[in-house]
């Protein structure tokens, strides 16, 4: 009786012959390695006193409130640091941490962000600020995100030889952006799966100039978000851990997604500060 299932002789199929020179090697793009995940890390305050560092903690247990807030309600709640003295400051700051968002806003004062090992939680510093701000994103990322910082020169920008498909995506992002509205679905224009140039590229960085606002997010590689100076606008970048460019694209939206820290994050940075207040304690 003849077997209804053959074994495919040896010798054959991917891999089983040896390559020659004229051939060429299967290679797969590096693939992300490390990602940074959340640890508690627990301050060390073994040579202060409990009434010493009673200020910080009072803060960090109304940080922790505001989180669960402001995940209800939206908006955003501040709380000034520059009334702590030097054990509370570091305290709080050991507490915090640093988390995988930043950004610089060059706006009038230039502020920096920097998100905390809580998302949601954000550390604000600038001239005359230094506070803890609890939101989504800071709400100066989206006031001042296209204010001037190198101009646009829209469709006065030369075209020089090789720019194809530039100006009709400049139209329309342009387009989009009078257009926007706060309820009106994300529009996403892929230069990655868009025919372009090296040209297009660079014609659209100076047809749209760049706004007051660059985000960096890190964590499966790194997350580069630029506002430009056209409303709405942004560009996002996405690069794998060797730093190599995956995704490329134009965002119509009052911030990218990706920076921003959901509700369920926010609830859930509460719990973990409260947790962290209690082993303290």
């Amino acid at each position: 009786m003849t077997n209804p299932f053959m074994m495919p002789p040896t010798g054959f199929g991917p891999g089983s012959q040896p390559l020659d020179h004229n051939d060429e090697k299967l290679e797969y793009m590096p693939l992300p390695q490390d990602m940074r995940t959340y640890s508690p890390s627990l301050p060390e305050i073994d040579e202060l006193e409990p009434d010493q560092i009673g200020p910080a903690m009072a803060l960090l247990g109304q940080v922790a409130a505001a989180c669960v807030e402001v995940a209800e309600t939206g908006g955003m709640q501040t709380f000034d640091l520059r009334g702590f003295d030097a054990a509370n400051r570091t305290l709080i700051a050991e507490t915090l941490g640093e988390g995988e968002v930043s950004a610089k806003v060059r706006a009038v004062p230039a502020i920096a962000l920097q998100e905390s090992v809580f998302a949601g939680v954000w550390c604000a510093k600038g001239d005359g600020i230094d506070r803890i701000e609890v939101a989504a994103i800071p709400p100066c990322v989206h006031e001042d995100a296209f204010a001037v910082h190198k101009p646009g020169l829209g469709n006065a920008t030369p075209l020089a030889a090789g720019v194809v498909n530039a100006p009709p995506l400049l139209i329309e992002l342009h387009d989009k952006s009078k257009g926007f509205r706060i309820d009106a679905p994300l529009h996403v224009v892929n230069m990655s799966l868009l025919p372009h140039t090296e040209e297009d590229l660079l014609w659209l960085d100076q047809a749209l100039g760049e706004g007051a606002v660059t985000i960096l997010s890190r964590g499966y590689g790194n997350c580069r978000i630029t506002s430009t100076t056209v409303p709405h606008v942004w560009r996002v970048q996405f690069f794998n851990s060797m730093d190599t460019l995956i995704l490329d694209t134009f965002e119509v939206t009052t911030v990218p997604e990706v920076a921003l820290a959901a509700d369920e994050d926010l609830v859930d940075s509460g719990a973990r500060i409260l947790s962290v207040l209690e082993a303290i304690q």
